[in-house]
């Protein structure tokens, strides 16, 4: 387990104090995916200099497994390194040694034997699915191949903790996900903690159990996926979950809207989101059961799973057509099977 118990770091400038995390208490599970999401400057980053040693405390405490890991002797502190694995958003590869070597390299610190170093390093190769180009440069990978040489680096030492710091922000969306897919087969494989930050929450979506949103060194939400996603509290964190739950139709669909409107201007664009088993009710044909004169057009819909294994969350462009009465009465059912509702307003 980690945990911040009041934990606050503050740097002292030329221009003054600066303080980058302020008064966070979080656990960490053991076996557990917990995700801090936040933008730029949110203290992300200190977090994790706090935890892998390279920055202290100002104030608070911070433990890994029971043990303080502010006042470590710098032997016990590289022990304690050791057993956490580091992805970085840049790789950090060394460019002109090949994928086996990339990945042998921490085991070179250890004084690992050499025929020891290849045979480790050639499973974990294959482990992260480049067995094929164990004598491959750099230059030679995609960025996807990077990531993959990076994540088997990191799991050299066999590390109990895996720290996966924006390791998808270079990637593009597909590579993303099979970045995000390898690191789940990981976790199920070799019962790792993982501690991801991101400011991306499709990645907090399709890996994390948990999540922490900070704003300016504070941690202002946390809680499973499943209660962020369904019922953010603050506004920064409905920003971030927007982001990943269909905020406005797609482009291509603009023009039908823009054609029904005009068609019957009378009409209502509704977005509806739906949680969990929600996803799985007939709520929409039953509404139509209830109110059988509406017209009802589905524009655009999308169901995505949570990572958690907590349900789905699903979202549905759709224009009701009816007169007043039926319009609010359909409104007024949603609300009661707790659909968020919103009238979308087209421009």
């Amino acid at each position: 387990m980690i945990e911040f118990k009041n934990v606050s770091k503050i740097y002292q400038t030329k221009s003054g104090t600066v303080p980058a995390v302020q008064n966070v208490s979080l656990k960490i599970n053991t076996d557990e995916v917990f995700g801090i999401i936040g933008f730029s400057g949110a203290g992300k980053s200190t977090l994790v200099r706090m935890m892998n040693g390279l920055e202290t405390p100002t104030s608070g405490e911070l433990s890994i497994n029971g043990k303080r890991n502010d006042n470590l002797s710098k032997k016990q502190l590289r022990e304690q390194r050791r057993k956490i694995g580091m992805i970085f958003q840049h790789f950090n590869l060394l460019w002109s040694r090949t994928v086996l070597e990339n990945i042998m390299f921490p085991l070179e610190l250890t004084g690992m034997s050499k025929s020891e170093r290849v045979k480790k390093a050639t499973h974990l190769a294959e482990l992260v699915g480049l067995g094929e180009r164990i004598n491959a440069y750099p230059s030679q990978l995609s960025g996807g191949q990077k990531q993959r040489v990076g994540i088997a680096r990191a799991l050299a030492n066999d590390p109990a903790i895996l720290i996966s710091d924006e390791a998808t922000s270079a990637l593009d969306p597909q590579t993303t996900d099979e970045v995000l897919d390898l690191l789940a087969r990981i976790k199920s494989k070799l019962k790792l903690t993982i501690v991801i930050i991101t400011h991306e929450m499709h990645v907090i979506r399709r890996l994390a159990d948990r999540v922490a949103v900070m704003e300016n060194g504070h941690v202002i939400e946390e809680g499973t996926v499943a209660k962020v996603f369904t019922r953010p509290e603050q506004e920064l964190t409905r920003k971030f979950v927007n982001t990943e739950t269909d905020t406005g139709p797609d482009e291509d669909v603009k023009p039908v809207i823009s054609e029904l409107l005009q068609k019957y201007p009378e009409g209502q664009l509704l977005q509806l989101k739906f949680h969990g088993d929600q996803v799985k009710m007939p709520i929409v044909s039953e509404m139509l059961h209830q109110f059988p004169d509406l017209q009802l057009s589905i524009l655009q819909g999308s169901v995505r799973q949570l990572q958690d294994g907590s349900g789905s969350i699903g979202s549905l462009f759709v224009q009701l057509v009816g007169n007043e009465k039926d319009i609010k009465g359909a409104l007024e059912f949603l609300r009661t099977m707790r659909v968020e509702t919103e009238v979308y307003k087209h421009e």
